[in-house]
């Protein structure tokens, strides 16, 4: 016997999902589809990432993370395997794989980026702002992501290595 799980989504969206927010300056998102939206079986987010900036080493324990590249390069590393999407391309991450990525180009990378199940947009809402690593780790910690690593380049900037001021 096969069961077939109907997913209900909830119209409209949010006013505060659709506002741009950050974590890394330079790396902005807005939630486009929430998991509240979709009962939490996924979410979607629209990631604009200046040259040069990208994310820590991490692993996601609950959720799968799929990418569309829109518009530039995504640089992404999954578990051994590394390579370059360009824009209208995609890439899978499985729950549990490390990965990171970086957009290594001069030019803005604009993305989608899909979790399935959804409840991590929570974690986003959460740390925009924060700039303290140890507290976006434990907040990661809380919705199942380890951050274990670097970015992929040592020039990349992220939540790990923030761009220096003028005044530093």
């Amino acid at each position: 016997m096969t069961i077939v799980k109907a997913t209900a989504t909830r119209s409209g969206s949010k006013r505060d999902d659709a506002k741009w927010l950050q974590v890394t300056p330079g790396e902005r998102f807005r939630i486009r589809i929430s998991s509240e939206q979709t009962l939490g079986t996924f979410s979607v987010l629209e990631v604009l990432a200046d040259p040069y900036n990208g994310v820590p080493l991490h692993i996601h324990s609950n959720e799968e993370e799929h990418f569309i590249v829109l518009q530039g390069t995504l640089d992404i590393a999954v578990g051994d395997r590394r390579w370059d999407a360009s824009g209208g391309t995609s890439a899978t991450v499985r729950r549990g794989v490390p990965h990171a990525w970086c957009n290594p180009s001069d030019i803005p990378l604009r993305m989608l980026v899909v979790f399935s199940p959804g409840h991590i947009d929570g974690l986003f809402k959460e740390t925009a702002g924060v700039s303290d690593i140890d507290k976006v780790t434990a907040m990661a910690a809380r919705y199942g992501t380890q951050l274990i690593g670097p970015p992929l380049r040592g020039t990349v900037h992220s939540i790990s290595s923030p761009p220096k001021s003028n005044g530093s």
